[in-house]
């Protein structure tokens, strides 16, 4: 997509919500989905029968656009139905964009929900094993993320307390959020102690097994004004993906974030160093050291030493996760959508807590498969439009 094409702060989202976090026993993956929905609309005045755009991926239901739109009691102009893993979200929130201005619908909803860890416990996974990958019995999908780690370890000399760095980070976090799951305080010796999962990844490592719901609602820019207080408009939105697999990926420590985060920068007209809060998809520690890398807010090589000290930490100088992430937070499956929920709340100053102080700009980063999809949004107040 030409850059110059895309609806630079024409669209905005006008609520953000969530639901169910942690346990909610007794609740399909569409109940919290709609029970998110339904908070995020209340938010903006609005019912189910104002959205004409629906945009959802479930865990465990291949049509749960069909059965959302009958669950709502709507008949919406757009059902959309993409599934790229964990960033499906911000791909339905570039979509969604496009699709408000060229006047194929007016209000879109985005929603998703999983009730995973009380349905079974563990982690719900639409990877297919690989005729190539089978044999070795890589354990997924912390096997494929730890072979990057390992990797990226080799390459660039990573040491596990850096990565310590960001599960400790995430819990300071999360215990100002108190919705997170995981709020007691963790410690460098805590983390160096915990049982490795595939190595060098610990359980500390490693995303939660959640149950939740998140929903946002986007609108005209136009409109937008009406139904928030602070509406946050989309500046800049790109998706890129190289591969499924992990054994496929060109380069274990660089992912297409590269090309998603500079597309979508480029649009929105600002730097990764202009961002107030970054919100990136922690599904493993080493997720957070490669997009920080790989979008641009240090050179390759560099994650390590970069969030050392607290840096992203609550009272650093780069916010990133301030939810607690998918690492304390919540992670219900496929965590997308919950960086866009972070994101609007903290640009609309909502984040209690855990608010940052003035923030007016966010990048929200979705990462899906192993490493596989990377879709990048950069968000805004009204003031840097």
């Amino acid at each position: 997509m030409n850059q110059d094409k895309f609806p630079r702060g024409k669209t905005a989202i006008v609520s953000a919500a969530t639901y169910g976090l942690g346990e909610s026993p007794g609740l399909s993956s569409m109940d919290l989905a709609v029970s998110a929905s339904v908070r995020a609309l209340q938010q903006a005045g609005l019912t189910p029968g104002d959205v004409d755009g629906l945009f959802i991926a479930l865990p465990d239901d291949a049509l749960s656009g069909l059965g959302f739109a009958e669950y709502l009691g709507i008949q919406p102009r757009i059902t959309e139905n993409n599934r790229t893993g964990g960033s499906s979200f911000l791909t339905h929130a570039l979509w969604a964009a496009l699709a408000i201005e060229a006047g194929q619908c007016d209000l879109a909803l985005i929603a998703y929900g999983s009730n995973q860890r009380t349905a079974t416990g563990r982690l719900i996974s639409s990877l297919r094993p690989s005729a190539y990958e089978s044999p070795c019995r890589l354990v997924r999908p912390v096997g494929a993320y730890a072979l990057a780690a390992s990797r990226y370890m080799h390459e660039y000399g990573l040491r596990r307390e850096q990565l310590g760095q960001v599960a400790i980070a995430a819990r300071r976090w999360a215990q100002l959020n108190p919705d997170a799951f995981l709020r007691t305080p963790l410690t460098m010796q805590e983390y160096l102690a915990s049982r490795m999962v595939s190595d060098p990844l610990s359980v500390r490592d490693c995303c939660l097994v959640t149950d939740g719901a998140a929903a946002v609602v986007m609108a005209s820019a136009q409109r937008a004004g009406d139904l928030a207080r602070r509406p946050v408009y989309l500046l800049g939105a790109a998706a890129a993906t190289d591969h499924k697999d992990i054994t496929a990926m060109p380069d274990l420590t660089t992912t297409a974030a590269v090309h998603s985060g500079a597309r979508a920068f480029a649009q929105s007209g600002y730097k990764p160093g202009d961002m107030d809060v970054a919100e990136l998809y922690d599904a493993f520690t080493i997720n957070t050291l490669l997009f920080l890398e790989d979008l641009g807010f240090c050179h390759k090589g560099e994650a390590g030493a970069f969030v050392e000290g607290g840096r992203i930490a609550p009272g650093g100088a780069l916010p990133v996760n301030t939810n607690g992430g998918g690492l304390s937070c919540t992670h219900p499956g496929m965590y997308g959508l919950f960086t866009m929920v972070e994101a609007t709340q903290q640009l609309m100053g909502q984040a209690g807590e855990r608010q940052v102080k003035n923030a007016q700009l966010a990048v929200a980063h979705g990462n899906g498969g192993e490493l596989s999809s990377q879709v990048t949004l950069v968000l805004g107040t009204e003031d840097t439009l």
